[in-house]
């Protein structure tokens, strides 16, 4: 059992920055792989990012692919996402997601455990 806690959200100009950090509690952190999602008012859940348990590799959907970073840091039990340049329709609830595995993962389906989420506002 993995329990999920994110914060770093917040308001923020159009152009700037954010940290997001999700903090799991439970077991066995470092085999589980890792994943950022965000939801909009009206729309579906949508994948961001993902990594592998060990680090190595991550993936990113097209629209945030050279703004965002996701990272890990398996001695604190904790996943990040840096999410720069942001853009108003970056807005969303964001939420962090784990389920074991080897590999990186991009559908809501893949994951197992869920985080309550982190409102995000860009304002242009």
């Amino acid at each position: 059992q993995v329990q999920l806690v994110e914060s770093g959200g917040g308001l923020v100009q159009a152009g700037g920055s954010l940290r997001l950090s999700c903090a799991a509690s439970g077991r066995s952190f470092y085999s589980y792989a890792m994943g950022w999602f965000r939801q909009a008012p009206g729309k579906e859940r949508e994948f961001v990012a993902a990594i592998t348990w060990s680090g190595e590799k991550t993936y990113y959907v097209d629209s945030v692919k050279g703004r965002f970073t996701i990272s890990r840091d398996n001695a604190k039990n904790t996943v990040y996402l840096q999410m720069n340049s942001l853009k108003p329709e970056d807005t969303a609830v964001y939420y962090c997601a784990a389920r074991s595995g080897a590999g990186y993962y991009s559908t809501v389906e893949s994951y197992d455990y869920w985080g309550q989420g982190t409102q995000v506002t860009v304002s242009s």
